[in-house]
């Protein structure tokens, strides 16, 4: 570890590493401090049931990673990055043991909502637009 750097990112989160890689970029000298063990912060993925069955750790989801500007220009595929997306990306148990599932694609969810179909599909269509 260098005695001096010309600047200190602590946390190695997606935050903190993307300040540490601009800074870096910009051809300063960057420390990174993480306490945990692993870096990533909150966006990271660890087998904490099953092995092989990878779970966000402290999120539910990051959807907005996958299309940051800033992480598409980054080549993290050849450090090992694999984006992947689960068929149902979330879902909440209810109490009476059944559980919404929220689906990649919409439309299949407008079909199950009845009355509230068409303003469903207005709203998220809306969204989605803009």
């Amino acid at each position: 570890m260098a005695d001096e750097c010309d600047a200190v990112v602590v946390g190695s989160g997606p935050n903190g590493l993307a300040a540490a890689i601009t800074l870096a970029r910009a051809r300063c000298s960057v420390l990174v401090c993480e306490a945990n063990s692993t870096i990533g912060g909150g966006a990271r993925s660890a087998e904490l049931t099953l092995p092989g069955f990878l779970h966000d750790v402290c999120s539910a989801v990051h959807p907005l990673a996958a299309g940051s500007p800033f992480f598409k220009a980054l080549p993290l595929e050849r450090f090992g990055l694999e984006w992947i997306q689960p068929d149902i990306p979330l879902a909440h148990p209810l109490d009476d043991g059944s559980a919404p599932c929220f689906h990649p694609d919409v439309d299949p969810a407008f079909d199950r909502l009845s009355a509230d179909s068409a303003r469903y599909h207005w709203l998220i269509n809306t969204l989605a637009r803009h």
